[in-house]
C-alpha cells in the first residue's frame, strides 16, 4: 500500500478507536408522535429505557436518525461472500461506487451498538484464519483487520457490554468487549448445530438464537452468559433469522424448509403458532412503523440453489399474524438478507444465489436489481433510524 493511503488508514483507524472509547449511544431526537407507555420495561442495567413498551423499535422509526451520525453518506455495504469484498451501493444512483476487499467468506456487515464502526464478519468457511474488518461509515474507509475465530454473525448485548460473536462451526457464543474484540468469556450450546441468528427480548435478560441444523432454538441468559434452554421446533428443518414483535416478548423463526415462520413466547419459551410464506424463508425485517414484517422467502431449499429461482417477499401484519401480500422477483431469484432504508420506503435485500442487489418498493413491491460480487449475503444500510444497534445487518432501537 502507498505511504499517503497507509497514513489515512492510520488516522482513521485510531479515530474509529478514540470514538469507540464512548459508552453512551448516540441518541435520536425526541419527536411527538412517539406513543406513550403503558407501562414501564425493567430492562437490564445499562441498557437504554424501552421508551414505548409497545413498540421496540420507536426509536427505529424514519426520520430519527441520531444527530451523531446524521452526516454519514447513504451507503449499501454488501458482503459478497465468494468475492471476500464488499460492495458499496449509492442508493441514490442505485449503482456500485466502490469495492472494499476484506477477509475471506464476509458473511455479514453489522453496525456496532454506538453506530461508529460498521463490522464485516468473515468467517473463513473451512479454515480457522476468520477476521473482523471495520469499515468507518462517515468515510467508508476500512481499519486494520481484528483476528477472531469463525465469526459467522455478530450481535451485541442490548447494554452494550459485550460484542458476541456467533462462532457457527463450533456451536459457540463468544462474548467480547465490543471495541477492542478481547474475549470476555463464552457459552457453549452444543445442541445448536449451526447457531448464527439471534434476537432479544425487550428488557434485554435473554436472547434466543437459532440453530440451522438442528431444527432448534436457544435461549441464553445475557446478563450471567449462560444457556438457558432448548426448544425442537415442531416442523422446522432448518431456522434462519429471528426477529422479536413490536412488544419484544413473541419473537418470529423464519424457516427454510418449513416455508414459513413460526411464532413463539419468548418468556415462557413455547411455540405458539406457524404462518405459512413462501419457498426457503429466510431473512425477515420490521417496517418502519413497526406495522408489518418483511420475510424474504430464498426461493430454494438448499444452501447453495440456482439461479433465478421462485424466490419472493411475504408481508406480515403484526396486528394479526397474517400475510397480507406477497411480491415475486420478476424473472426469478433469491432474496435473501438485509434490511429497510431510513425512509421506510424501499426494502434492500442480497440476491444470494443471482449475484444482484434488490431494492423492492414497500408500497407497490417493484423491484430493482444491482450486479454486485459473487453471492452476496447480509447487506447493511446506513445511516439507519435508532438509538443503538443490537447487531445483525442493523437491528436498531
Amino acid at each position: 500500500m502507498r505511504c499517503l493511503g497507509a497514513l489515512a488508514l492510520g488516522l482513521f483507524f485510531s479515530t474509529t478507536l478514540s470514538a469507540q472509547a464512548q459508552t453512551t449511544p448516540p441518541v435520536a431526537s425526541p419527536d411527538a408522535t412517539s406513543a406513550a407507555p403503558s407501562s414501564v420495561v425493567h430492562t437490564i442495567p445499562g441498557m437504554p429505557p424501552v421508551i414505548d413498551p409497545n413498540n421496540i423499535y420507536s426509536e427505529a422509526s424514519a426520520g430519527r436518525i441520531a444527530p451523531a451520525i446524521a452526516n454519514d453518506p447513504a451507503r449499501i455495504y454488501v458482503p459478497n461472500l465468494r468475492g471476500n469484498s464488499v460492495s458499496v451501493i449509492d442508493p441514490a444512483t442505485f449503482k456500485v461506487i466502490k469495492t472494499i476487499p476484506v477477509g475471506r467468506s464476509p458473511q455479514h456487515v453489522v453496525p456496532g451498538w454506538d453506530l461508529r464502526t460498521l463490522w464485516v464478519t468473515n468467517n473463513s468457511e473451512g479454515r480457522n484464519d476468520g477476521s473482523l474488518t471495520p469499515i468507518d461509515p462517515a468515510t467508508t474507509l476500512r481499519g486494520k483487520d481484528v483476528v477472531v475465530d469463525d465469526p459467522y454473525n455478530m450481535y451485541f448485548t442490548p447494554d452494550g457490554r459485550y460484542a458476541i460473536t456467533v462462532a457457527e462451526a463450533h456451536e459457540r457464543l463468544d462474548f467480547r468487549d465490543p471495541h477492542t474484540m478481547e474475549l470476555k468469556g463464552s457459552v457453549s450450546a452444543p445442541q445448536c448445530k449451526g447457531i448464527n441468528h439471534a434476537n432479544f427480548s425487550a428488557d434485554g435478560s435473554y436472547a434466543i438464537f437459532t440453530c440451522e441444523f438442528g431444527g432448534y432454538v436457544a435461549k441464553i441468559d445475557t446478563v450471567n452468559l449462560k444457556l438457558l434452554g432448548m426448544l425442537k421446533l415442531s416442523r422446522g428443518g432448518m431456522p434462519q433469522d429471528i426477529m422479536a414483535a413490536p412488544d419484544g416478548h413473541k419473537f418470529y423463526v423464519a424457516d427454510m424448509m418449513a416455508d414459513g415462520v413460526f411464532v413463539l413466547n419468548g418468556d415462557t419459551f413455547q411455540e405458539t403458532g406457524f404462518i405459512p410464506t413462501g419457498i426457503g424463508t429466510h431473512g425477515m425485517y420490521p417496517s418502519r412503523d413497526a406495522r408489518v414484517l418483511y420475510v424474504a422467502n430464498r426461493g430454494s431449499h438448499k444452501i447453495h440453489g440456482p439461479h433465478r429461482g421462485p424466490g419472493s417477499v411475504s408481508v406480515i401484519d403484526f396486528a394479526t399474524d397474517k400475510v397480507i401480500k406477497t411480491w415475486p422477483i420478476p424473472g426469478g431469484g433469491s432474496p435473501d438478507m438485509g434490511n429497510v432504508s431510513a425512509d421506510g420506503k424501499l426494502l434492500w435485500l442480497s440476491g444470494r444465489f443471482d449475484d444482484v442487489v434488490y431494492a423492492i418498493d414497500t408500497d407497490t413491491g417493484a423491484v430493482r436489481k444491482i450486479p454486485v460480487g459473487a453471492e452476496p449475503h447480509g447487506l447493511a444500510v446506513w445511516p439507519q433510524p435508532g438509538r443503538y444497534s443490537i447487531g445483525h445487518t442493523g437491528l436498531m432501537r
